[in-house]
């Protein structure tokens, strides 16, 4: 059977390399779509051939990327909106997830692609002034506007985080907790990136134009993280505050005399330390992908993927 080709757009990245890693285990051919200056030799170790430059705020090198023969069965949405990444957004970094997005939606309907995956965030549409929050709602909803076949992957907070320094605390006993004692919902990316893979090539017709939570089976606080990590490696992590208590108090302030984007995050972080960043309805993941991961699975996966396991065994 001929492979499926499935365009990525964001593959350079965290996510977008391990969706790139779990559509090529299920045999798909995949488009990487990269920016000029990005850094393929990832891409390339794991196998990818095709690379299509292009960026979400150029409407052409999109539509480009998405007309290339062969034409593709899917396109995966994993690009970053919360972080400028090229001159075109570094005055207003929601560009990417407003006029970036929109762009996309076009190229693919233009294009005739069957379906977009796009990488979402969860409780999006509850947060309406968050930023980051509520541009991933305005580009589910403008997916649904246009047409083109969808479906929105929501997830929680990543356990890996998206520049991931988990493993190197967790291997001096400390799980940096960015928001203490608050439950969050989480996933391990490769989880997500699985799905990713699922919803792009395996899903029915049926199963799209919808949005999907995506978390582990309960909302975790920083401690039951910990205390899963203790419990996979045998000896004890406790739950450390990213940021001081006094720090987190006065960073509204500080932040109004510091670019744009760090007043964002602090937005973000504000909205939530109120507790509403969890999944309240899991029963479309377990419908489309099955039993929903545990936090401790996923812990244990971590520690394995990472050689933690290895490196603190005896």
């Amino acid at each position: 059977m001929e492979s499926r080709t499935v365009v990525v757009v964001g593959a350079s990245g965290t996510l977008g390399t391990e969706i790139v890693r779990a559509l090529l285990a299920k045999g798909a051919q995949v488009r990487a779509v990269v920016r000029a200056t990005s850094n393929r030799t990832k891409l390339e170790a794991l196998g990818v051939t095709e690379f299509a430059v292009a960026d979400l705020m150029d409407a052409d090198s999109l539509g480009r990327a998405l007309t290339t023969e062969p034409r593709p069965v899917a396109v995966i949405a994993s690009a970053a909106g919360f972080t400028a990444h090229t001159a075109s957004t570094a005055g207003d970094n929601s560009r990417t997830d407003t006029v970036g997005y929109r762009n996309l939606a076009h190229a693919a309907k233009s294009a005739g692609v069957p379906r977009m995956v796009l990488i979402s965030i969860l409780e999006c549409d509850k947060a309406p002034r968050v930023p980051h929050f509520s541009q991933k709602f305005e580009a589910e909803k403008y997916l649904a506007e246009t047409g083109q076949p969808y479906i929105a992957l929501r997830a929680g907070a990543f356990l890996d985080r998206g520049r991931d320094v988990v493993a190197e605390k967790v291997r001096k006993g400390v799980f940096p907790d960015i928001v203490p004692g608050v439950p969050l919902g989480m996933i391990y990316s490769p989880d997500l990136a699985r799905y990713a893979a699922q919803a792009a090539l395996d899903l029915p017709a049926s199963a799209l134009n919808q949005s999907v939570d995506v978390c582990c089976d309960v909302p975790a606080t920083g401690s039951m993280v910990a205390a899963a990590f203790t419990r996979v490696l045998g000896r004890t992590v406790i739950a450390k505050p990213v940021f001081p208590t006094l720090l987190v108090a006065i960073l509204p302030i500080v932040a109004m005399f510091f670019p744009s984007r760090l007043r964002d995050q602090v937005t973000v972080l504000a909205w939530i330390r109120k507790g509403g960043y969890v999944s309240h309805d899991s029963r479309k993941q377990r419908k489309l992908f099955g039993e929903l991961p545990t936090i401790q699975d996923s812990v244990e996966r971590y520690c394995r993927d990472k050689d933690l396991i290895q490196s603190t065994t005896p």
